[in-house]
């Protein structure tokens, strides 16, 4: 309970003080304890990822089936399964663990940092090298990186809603506080996970990590993080392979039970039969892509923190996104300073001037421009108290002393400064109060300003008594002096990206606290027609319901409050669509939460960046583009592994179940099905390197179960048919022994699963779309493998004996016409079952 521990007595249990820790001091309190973060990033490799290889209950299943065979003295058949089983196994753990390698390189090039003092000077390290007596200084946007006791603040707010539930933010401040007092009226504490929305602090930092409030409440509560629209695609295709396999295992068994054949050999036959079903290695797969598409976004600039996110990236079919920064150059000019009359005003720019060079509250780019615009003399100007901009009010105010006189300055809302004024300063005709018609003309003329496109800032002044502090409460009473004019210039490449955009099947839309006019300029700007628009109001007013069915025909949003934009993006998906979010702000956090894909950029505020799944090291719609055709390559790379094991892998273990109805053996053994999928798999390890054809990147693509069930039928009884043919030339034509027709269906198996790879990759005639140099040399190599196989001394072993010249000559007949059919088939299929894009706009 250090909230109503004195301080002096805290910061001695601490062993600091209120200048904080040495960095030697920090660096043996770092070796003593754990990182400081609730859920440390579990490290690449070691047992458990080699463990869950062997997760699946399939292959537990035939774990089990080769201890029993060891059992029954079958030492030869138990040894190859569990040989093969363990080099699966061994083949997905290299490609897991170098995917998560590249993942932990690109996310140490994100870390949310924070400001320490160490050895008396302030210095930024990141959040989780923060520790217990650590002097942290809090800034607007910041997150708090521990739990802390607040030394200094001034005017401090902070959005507990992580941790409380409050939908308001806070107020903080020094003090101390009875050992009773609950933990949401803890005024002189600041909480780990919850952000500083406006003021500043200097705090020591007590607790960190799993002991401060939030990580007891993350140890009882183990929320898992919602599951993204690719994680739903990958269940739900693991419940239909899952519904395939149990028939055909159940089949299978009961047909060779009921043929009176061996219990033990047809249980490992139907359990093998299910894992050359099962694409075993689409987890290995799928985090290889992803960490192969994470490496090449980010030599675009896009550093991904959570890895599914790259499929929901290029699944996006909605982008919301503020026009500042993102549209906009982000660099604003002052165009004029004009008072109530709309003429320039000198007495307004050095107001302003001089609000904007005594903040020291949150950075921003208008304050800056303010102070590069021109520049006056502050010698003999002291600043005696601020009171910072916040959301709620919208405006700033700066106390000075100049010449004996105490004056208040307040910037902001054009609106929110009128409601502070009780007059308008005038030349002429001076007047003690602001009528209406005045506040009229004043809005008239901001107005003005924004039908061009351009933004207005009210400035305002009082007189304040000779003594005391400010408050908020002073911004009452006063002068309105006159309007601050902005420009924020379109970036010149924004119209043809936007529709490079559209042509991705992307639907922009704007969503800004700027008027509707200035926000509609822009938007006419870029598209060069009338936009539709819905000021923050309207939405004010509307159910979530009809919300839903409005928010996919708006283009504009404008004149939004910060926690409608969680409603905006929470009505989008609501109906359908697959929400990206463009923030860099304190009060995006919650949107960037809600929507599918939050995007962030380097330079945004912490609280932002945590929210975010994807990090632009640029704010600009270029990256942005790349981004998505990256995502999309992504997603339709890990398709083409799941097209090709289902396809081929459908069709050769339908045809060994019909197979083994008819014939007086099993077709193959448990041991050289195994091997046909592990050889069928190895050069789909090449994937992640392939070209993709243009059509997949052309609009969103979202997993389609029906899709995948279609392009299964159409392949898998297409390869079935060439099994049959190469049955009827073994039985009839060779009158092969059981070895050999074995040895035979194995290879030709093998050779037509790792040829129809070629085929089945690209929606072109495969001759016109060479693969990339890493899969066509795999697939060549596993090709030759299976010929080879039974020339090489391990063919005893597996049950192989050689085979005739002539049946390789049937073998390259049958291999062409199979992948001449498989091109008809192609391209009949996705002329008739390309699947629909749903779009907004």
């Amino acid at each position: 309970m250090f909230f109503s521990v004195p301080l002096n007595e805290l910061l001695s249990r601490l062993e600091t003080s209120e200048n904080g820790l040495s960095a030697e001091a920090a660096a043996s309190r770092q070796a003593a304890a754990s990182a400081n973060v609730l859920k440390p990033r579990k490290k690449a490799g070691g047992w458990r990822l080699g463990l869950a290889q062997f997760r699946s209950p399939i292959t537990l299943i035939l774990i089990v089936a080769a201890i029993l065979s060891l059992y029954l003295r079958d030492f030869p058949d138990a040894i190859i399964i569990l040989v093969i089983v363990l080099a699966s196994g061994i083949l997905g753990f290299w490609q897991e663990k170098g995917a998560a390698n590249i993942v932990d390189k690109l996310l140490s090039a994100v870390r949310v940092r924070t400001t320490v003092v160490r050895d008396g000077r302030p210095e930024a390290i990141a959040v989780e090298d923060v520790v217990p007596g650590d002097l942290v200084l809090l800034d607007a946007g910041d997150l708090v990186p521990g739990d802390a006791r607040i030394l200094e603040s001034k005017d401090l707010f902070i959005d507990e809603a992580t941790l409380t539930g409050e939908t308001f933010p806070v107020e903080k401040e020094p003090g101390v506080l009875p050992s009773e007092t609950s933990l949401s009226r803890r005024t002189n504490t600041l909480f780990l996970g919850t952000h500083v929305v406006s003021g500043t602090a200097r705090a020591i930092v007590v607790e960190t990590g799993r002991t401060t409030e939030f990580g007891k409440i993350s140890d009882r509560v183990a929320a898992a993080p919602p599951e993204t629209e690719f994680e739903r695609g990958v269940r739900r295709f693991g419940n239909f392979l899952l519904e395939i396999t149990l028939i055909l295992v159940i089949a299978i068994i009961s047909i060779n039970v009921y043929f009176h054949r061996p219990v033990v050999q047809s249980f490992l036959f139907a359990m093998a039969l299910a894992v050359g079903l099962t694409p075993q290695l689409l987890p290995a797969i799928i985090a290889v892509n992803l960490a192969h598409g994470a490496k090449r976004m980010a030599r675009d600039k896009v550093i991904v923190k959570r890895l599914a996110s790259i499929e929901n990236f290029g699944s996006m079919s909605v982008l919301c996104s503020d026009k500042t920064g993102t549209l906009t150059e982000g660099t604003v000019t002052v165009q004029a300073a004009v008072d109530v009359e709309g003429r320039e005003s000198e007495g307004v720019l050095r107001f302003a001037y001089l609000n904007s060079f005594f903040e020291s509250g949150f950075h921003n780019p208008i304050d800056e421009a303010i102070r590069q615009h021109r520049q006056f003399d502050v010698s003999g100007v002291n600043k005696e108290d601020e009171i910072p901009y916040d959301f709620a009010r919208k405006r700033k105010s700066v106390l000075i002393q100049a010449e004996g006189r105490r004056t208040l300055i307040t910037k902001g809302s054009v609106q929110r400064v009128l409601d502070a004024c009780g007059r308008v300063e005038r030349e002429e005709d001076p007047r003690p109060g602001m009528t209406d018609e005045e506040r009229t003309c004043i809005e008239g003329l901001a107005a003005g300003f924004h039908v061009q496109g351009l933004r207005t800032l009210g400035v305002a002044i009082r007189d304040m008594p000779a003594a005391g502090p400010i408050s908020k409460a002073d911004e009452r009473g006063m002068t309105f002096l006159g309007l601050l004019v902005l420009s924020d210039n379109l970036k010149p490449e924004v119209g043809p990206l936007i529709q490079e955009l559209a042509g991705l099947g992307v639907t922009l839309k704007i969503i800004t606290g700027d008027a509707g006019p200035v926000a509609a300029e822009v938007s006419r700007k870029i598209v060069g027609v009338e936009p539709r628009i819905m000021t923050g109001t309207e939405l004010e007013t509307m159910r979530n319901e009809a919300l839903v069915r409005a928010a996919p025909g708006i283009d504009v949003f404008a004149e939004i409050e910060p926690n409608q934009k969680d409603r905006i993006v929470a009505a989008l998906k609501k109906g359908g669509y697959v929400v990206g979010f463009l923030g860099d702000g304190i009060n995006d956090a919650p949107a960037l939460h809600t929507a599918d894909v939050g995007i962030s950029v380097d330079s945004a505020a912490d609280v932002a960046k945590e929210a975010a799944d994807i990090i632009l090291l640029e704010k600009n719609l270029e990256v942005l583009v790349q981004g998505i055709q990256n995502g999309r390559m992504t997603f339709a790379n890990t398709l083409k592994y799941v097209f090709m094991a289902t396809s081929a892998n459908f069709g050769n273990m339908f045809s060994m179940a019909a197979a083994s109805l008819v014939l007086p053996f099993l077709p193959l053994l448990p041991k050289q099905i195994l091997l046909t999928n592990f050889l069928t798999d190895f050069p789909e390890m090449g994937i992640a390197s392939d070209r993709v054809d243009p059509e997949w990147t052309r609009r969103p693509r979202r997993w389609n179960i029906r899709f995948i069930r279609n392009f299964m039928l159409a392949f898998g009884p297409l390869s079935s048919i060439f099994d049959f043919a190469t049955f009827g030339i073994l039985l009839l034509l060779l009158h092969a022994s059981e070895r050999q027709f074995r040895t035979g269906w194995f290879t030709e198996s093998v050779v037509s699963a790792a040829a129809v790879v070629l085929v089945i990759r690209t929606r072109k005639p495969f001759f016109r779309d060479p693969p990339s140099g890493l899969l066509l040399i795999a697939t060549i190599l596993v090709i030759a493998a299976a010929v080879l196989f039974p020339f090489t001394p391990l063919a005893g072993p597996f049950g192989f004996e050689r085979l005739p010249p002539v049946f390789y000559a049937a073998l390259g007949i049958i291999l062409a016409l199979y992948i001449a059919c498989a091109e008809v088939v192609k391209s009949i299929f996705y002329r008739f079952a390309d699947p629909p894009t749903k779009s907004a706009g």
